[in-house]
């Protein structure tokens, strides 16, 4: 637990230092772009449109979703899943791009991955203003339960975090480390649930439904999911799900420790590879 308090101490010391670093992050994303911040919300957006074209209104005899527009299911599972994709791939890319301050003996490498998920955060929190304005444009009146997206964005931060900095840590020796991220975040998307309703397979096969159910939920993200619609869409509290909270907690606390005590067993090497 000794590199868990130290990490914790780093960042209560240097907070500012990391937030001024994750801004500075933030702005070099659109360095020489003209158009700048607004191809920050294109792909995402452009994907939200060709899956409610294909689902909503491509499938209208058949709808993937019941009782909910299609868009209103995709959108609060969509956006959490861009935010853990941004951060994680940002972190496992981190050391190769601030390798100049890897190299720094007195700059605390384990707070960089910790920068590029705040650095996240920002976009993350601009997609939350979009998606808060879709569903008053759907006539849905705000819900209390509607700030529980900050203590799920929350979950898939350090999910996120204990990923990358393992992630991280290997991409220093093994570079094709970021590819296998990126196809494994490609085929994360589809074993959320992210795009189709799981109860679809559930009600297909009725004789494996509990099984069908205990798959999905082993995916740590599936919490997630199902908590920004829980928070949107139901009104349903993240403690009304007690076995799935302490589910994703247990394994993301694990990830985490196990990712930053790889990261710190690296790290003196990580100067002489890179």
């Amino acid at each position: 637990m000794h590199i868990l308090r130290n990490l914790f101490r780093q960042i209560f010391e240097k907070k500012k230092m990391i937030v001024e670093l994750a801004k500075a992050d933030f702005r070099k994303r659109f360095v020489g772009s003209y158009f700048g911040v607004v191809w920050m919300f294109v792909q995402p957006i452009v994907t939200i449109l060709i899956y409610f074209c294909i689902f909503q209104l491509g499938f209208k005899s058949t709808p993937p979703v019941p009782d909910t527009p299609y868009v209103l299911w995709l959108v609060p599972g969509i956006i959490p899943w861009f935010f853990f994709q941004d951060s994680l791939t940002g972190i496992t890319n981190t050391l190769q791009e601030y390798h100049y301050l890897v190299k720094k003996v007195v700059f605390p490498v384990e707070l960089l991955p910790v920068i590029k998920a705040i650095s996240a955060v920002f976009v993350h929190a601009c997609f939350l203003v979009i998606m808060f304005v879709v569903f008053f444009i759907a006539g849905y009146a705000p819900k209390v339960t509607w700030i529980q997206v900050i203590y799920y964005s929350f979950g898939a931060m350090v999910l996120s975090m204990g990923i990358g900095y393992l992630t991280a840590s290997v991409n220093v020796f093994f570079k094709d480390m970021a590819q296998i991220v990126s196809i494994a975040l490609q085929f994360g998307m589809w074993l959320a649930p992210i795009m189709y309703w799981e109860g679809m397979f559930q009600e297909q096969y009725p004789q494996y439904a509990s099984l069908i159910g205990f798959v999905f939920k082993i995916n740590p993200f599936y919490y997630i999911v199902a908590g920004y619609r829980d928070s949107l869409l139901t009104g349903n509290w993240f403690f009304e799900r007690p076995m799935n909270t302490l589910y994703f907690w247990g394994v993301t606390l694990l990830i985490f420790y196990i990712g930053l005590k790889l990261f710190t067993k690296l790290r003196p090497h990580f100067s002489d590879v890179l």
